[in-house]
């Protein structure tokens, strides 16, 4: 199972990766979009994941391949921290603000959603 979990983080990594420099070279604002993107979209998968497997079982162990592997690798809150550090350093600190808290709000109400729409219910 963790050869298979490592796999699916580096595939996550990869997929992050792309995703980050593709949306980075074709928008032109001045918070770091990517990452942003990335995480509030992994954040709504997870919630999608969680919410199936909660609903339907998980005997073949994907849970943890795809959460932990996967939406571990492609997900990228530590970049995210760094983002908002290198716009507080810049004398940005409301966009620093902004990108954080805003990163964090969307991205937890993503994977509420992503429950939601399983048919899970929000303690």
């Amino acid at each position: 199972m963790m050869p298979a979990i490592a796999l699916a983080g580096g595939f996550g990594a990869g997929a992050r990766f792309a995703i980050d420099t593709w949306v980075s070279r074709r928008l032109g604002i001045s918070l770091p979009p990517g990452t942003f993107l990335i995480n509030v979209t992994g954040s709504l998968l997870l919630g999608l994941l969680v919410g199936w497997f909660t609903h339907h079982g998980d005997p073949a162990g994907l849970d943890g391949i795809l959460g932990t592997g996967f939406l571990g690798g492609y997900t990228t809150f530590s970049a995210a921290s760094v983002e908002t550090v290198r716009l507080a350093r810049a004398h940005r600190p409301l966009a620093a603000l902004v990108h954080a808290g805003g990163m964090l709000v969307v991205s937890v109400a993503a994977a509420a959603l992503g429950l939601l729409l399983t048919g899970s219910q929000i303690a």
